[in-house]
């Protein structure tokens, strides 16, 4: 089952602290991708922000998980768009708001462009962008060459 939530057309946008999103082509194949995507437990190995994940059942659309940044600030998260081996969206409760994130892949002659897309809603949705969005934006580059890095080697 597939519930869609919404097509932002990110490359039709200028990207903000409230949202915003990074891309990044490799040789390794789509599979490989999402293999490393999917594997939350293994987050923390590429994601420089995480300090631990987990989910409570195989990873799917509805699936409920944890992520603990290296702050310690211990979040639930919830899988709320899924399209098997090609994207997924997880969302993150607020108070007052949600912060998203969308990862969803295309190929094209051989190679794979992967992308990760953030962004906040909600009343407060400006104030999380202020506080946390240039952080997390900045991450978004190492984050993706270590998924890279990773593909790359298996």
């Amino acid at each position: 089952m597939t519930t869609l939530l919404t097509n932002l057309n990110a490359q039709d946008k200028v990207p903000t602290n409230k949202h915003f999103w990074y891309s990044l082509e490799t040789s390794a194949s789509p599979e490989a991708i999402w293999k490393i995507w999917t594997d939350v437990p293994n987050w923390k190995d590429w994601d420089t922000g995480l300090k631990d994940a987990s989910i409570k059942d195989s990873f799917n659309l509805g699936v409920k998980g944890t992520i603990i940044s290296l702050e310690n600030r211990k979040s639930k998260f919830k899988v709320v768009e899924y399209i098997e081996g090609q994207s997924y969206t997880y969302k993150t409760k607020l108070p007052l708001g949600s912060l998203y994130v969308k990862r969803y892949l295309t190929t094209k002659n051989g190679r794979t462009t992967f992308t990760h897309e953030v962004w906040f809603k909600g009343l407060t949705s400006g104030f999380f962008a202020k506080s946390f969005g240039g952080k997390f934006r900045e991450m978004l580059p190492d984050v993706l060459n270590n998924i890279k890095t990773i593909a790359e080697s298996i």
